[in-house]
């Protein structure tokens, strides 16, 4: 039992009953079995996604979502807490998801190796009650930025530098998000990475960032303490929503900047409905998805994908036509160089799929669109937006 003090503080009684949880309990507000049921998603599994998911695992969140496509190396071990020397080479996300268990049973926990910026369905974010991102890199950021606004998930972004930090929380569909942040040295930066042909330069890695474990434990638990209260959903509890926080820790200063809105902002779009459907990518063909698409909104809808679409890469000089189904971005120069002479070859598009397309017979996986996806369907004024809700089974693994 908690007894309350005149002002309003909580009182430590002797015959309080003992649990993992039972301190937090003695926060006035503290809802345990809301953590015990949140959905949290956690992009970047590096110095800051590690003290965000020891955060989470000690708070006893009951889902946790783990996606990082790399793996581990030894500069990772001064910096990250689950990993150990054993596990260089092995899955960030992996090890990551086996630690978080190793400290709270409690957790439940799902890890995925995938690129957030191509390879993670709508469906993953729409699941999520917030995401979490560890990230060093603005491509990720907007990725993640458009796919909450789409969906109406709050995200949490955290960055830091040295002894310098910052966290901010960005809450669809009204607030300001990431790319209001953006400036135009945001946009070259990110535009340097693509070749004329749109194709990435692969030799445009980012720099290594000097980073701390004193400065990704403090941007964590900020990012981690805004998630609770996001997640008690409480008025009286004030958040981060539109704002940034930013740490300096060579002279201990910090301070808040609220973010102004941008009225034409591209990233957003919010989807209005979706439907769930019993389907998954592996087994769903594209002429299936346009007839589903089509009984939703009429004979003359198309499918409207969200990411340019490579069908093909054609050589100019040999004048062959390779087909490739993979997002633009997701594809560098060098892969895209011509076996027999060497140059680069033309990637051809697609952003629509109207029916009369060569590959209707392919399934959704197969051309490129991620499990567990939204896939949207135009015609004229109207729109649908269906989610492939058979891939959950077998992302949320037991």
């Amino acid at each position: 039992m908690v007894q309350m003090s005149r002002s309003n503080q909580p009182l430590i009684v002797d015959n309080l009953e003992e649990d993992r949880y039972s301190r937090l309990r003695l926060i006035p507000w503290w809802d345990q079995d809301k953590l015990s049921r949140a959905k949290i998603m956690v992009v970047g599994t590096g110095a800051l996604g590690n003290e965000i998911l020891k955060n989470l695992a000690l708070l006893g969140v009951g889902n946790i979502l783990i996606i990082d496509m790399d793996s581990i190396e030894n500069s990772n071990l001064s910096r990250s807490i689950l990993f150990r020397e054993k596990d260089e080479g092995e899955m960030k996300s992996k090890v990551a998801a086996a630690a978080v268990q190793a400290i709270n049973p409690d957790c439940h926990t799902t890890w995925l190796q995938a690129d957030v910026n191509y390879a993670i369905g709508l469906g993953l974010f729409r699941w999520a009650d917030v995401v979490l991102g560890g990230l060093d890199n603005r491509e990720a950021r907007l990725a993640i930025n458009q796919a909450c606004w789409k969906v109406d998930t709050p995200w949490i972004d955290g960055a830091i530098e040295a002894l310098f930090g910052i966290a901010r929380v960005f809450v669809p569909p009204d607030g300001p998000c990431y790319e209001c942040t953006m400036n135009d040295n945001d946009y070259r930066l990110l535009n340097l990475r693509k070749s004329c042909s749109l194709l990435t330069k692969s030799e445009m890695v980012s720099g290594k960032v000097p980073t701390t474990p004193t400065s990704a434990s403090i941007i964590a638990g900020v990012q981690v303490q805004e998630a609770v209260k996001l997640i008690h959903q409480r008025t009286d509890l004030p958040t981060l929503a539109g704002k940034g926080w930013f740490y300096n820790g060579l002279t201990h200063d910090s301070y808040v900047v609220e973010y102004p809105r941008r009225k034409f902002c591209p990233s957003h779009e919010s989807y209005p409905s979706i439907k769930p459907v019993p389907l998954s990518a592996s087994d769903t063909t594209v002429m299936h998805m346009l007839e589903l698409i089509r009984a939703e909104i009429g004979e003359s809808a198309f499918i409207s994908l969200d990411r340019d679409l490579i069908v093909s890469l054609e050589c100019p000089h040999c004048c062959l036509h390779t087909p490739l189904f993979s997002p633009l971005g997701s594809v560098s120069e060098n892969d895209a160089r011509c076996a027999s002479c060497g140059n680069i070859r033309i990637p051809h598009l697609v952003q629509q799929i109207t029916g009369s397309e060569s590959f209707l017979h392919l399934t959704l996986a197969e051309i490129g669109i991620p499990c567990f996806d939204i896939v949207t369907g135009v015609n004229g004024d109207a729109t649908c937006h269906i989610e492939l809700a058979g891939d959950a089974a077998t992302i949320f693994r037991s």
